[in-house]
């Protein structure tokens, strides 16, 4: 933060350009240490809440608590997705691991919540053939249809070109580190661990995609062309991200959850000054055709076609062999 608090981003690199202090991000498990209680927390393969208190906290409404988790956790499934797709066609070998990595640990935030979700309220399970062994984080995200999905439409639009790909982690980490930073103090313990490691990942993403952004911006005129017109391009997304949902301010009001719409000065400070270091404008919102969005909200269960054919790749395996074991 700076002296007049306004939060500030690291977007500065080497003369090479490639170099990415990861500081204290090299650990991924430095993060779940927020007790005694979590210090098993994400280290067993099979469950991965083996040994935390899943106990929902006194005075919330447990639905409200496995809704709440269902949205964070589908934000990060969906994207998490979208992101694995650069994987062997990103434009260097460092970038594709990059983007792996920033994938893979999406991914296991998508899990974790998920998991959260189930444990809070089992009724959001989808239901097996009887001794499946799926386990009910991939009940949730195998066996559900784009009308159960509760991401954000920003997870879901197809990739564009590496442009569009590192305007929309920025766009995303922006809004969602913002979010985890304060949900670090949720009542519910699972949460809060949860979210403090996802503070580290997301700062590392952040970073990532804004040193690209400025490298793109200061490029070739081919390569600020097609930032910018990615960037508007996902402009007409940026304000659904803080939009509060009824679960949101039910999750507020009990101490577990962040209202969205209290984190919106915050990142647009933060893309902001990624946009003064790009030599770039601040887009304009613009309509939302562009995107292929026809109406309706993520966390609702109204999506882009995009989301559809998203699923339909993701999950065709899992949906042919319901009683698989993997």
């Amino acid at each position: 933060m700076t002296a007049n608090n306004e939060p500030t981003i690291h977007v500065e690199h080497d003369e090479a350009g490639t170099n990415v202090d990861h500081g204290d991000h090299d650990n991924a498990y430095s993060g779940l240490l927020v007790n005694d209680a979590n210090w098993a927390f994400g280290t067993d393969f099979e469950d991965p809440l083996a040994g935390v208190d899943t106990t929902v906290p006194d005075g919330v409404d447990a639905k409200d608590l496995g809704a709440y988790c269902l949205m964070l956790g589908d934000d990060a499934l969906v994207f998490s997705q979208r992101i694995s797709e650069w994987c062997s066609n990103a434009p260097d070998l460092e970038e594709d691991i990059a983007l792996a990595n920033i994938a893979l640990d999406l991914l296991g935030q998508a899990r974790l919540l998920l998991a959260r979700a189930a444990a809070a309220d089992p009724e959001l399970v989808p239901e097996l053939p009887e001794g499946s062994p799926v386990p009910d984080e991939d009940r949730l995200a195998y066996f559900r249809n784009d009308l159960g999905f509760r991401n954000v439409r920003l997870a879901e639009v197809p990739n564009g070109d590496f442009a569009e790909a590192v305007a929309k982690i920025l766009i995303y980490s922006t809004w969602r580190l913002s979010i985890f930073e304060r949900l670090v103090d949720s009542r519910d313990t699972v949460l809060a661990a949860i979210a403090a490691k996802g503070v580290k990942e997301m700062s590392y993403h952040r970073d990532f995609a804004g040193r690209w952004v400025v490298t793109l911006a200061r490029g070739t005129e081919e390569s600020k062309s097609r930032l910018v017109k990615a960037l508007d391009g996902l402009w007409p997304l940026w304000s659904e991200l803080f939009e509060t949902h009824p679960v949101e301010a039910s999750v507020v009001e009990a101490g577990i959850g962040v209202d969205p719409a209290t984190v919106a000065d915050e990142a647009s400070v933060i893309l902001d000054q990624v946009f003064a270091a790009a030599g770039i404008d601040r887009p304009e919102r613009g309509g939302l055709a562009g995107v292929g969005v026809h109406g309706g909200k993520g966390r609702d269960g109204l999506h882009t076609e995009a989301l559809s054919k998203l699923l339909a790749e993701m999950q065709v395996v899992a949906r042919e062999h319901p009683e698989g074991q993997w």
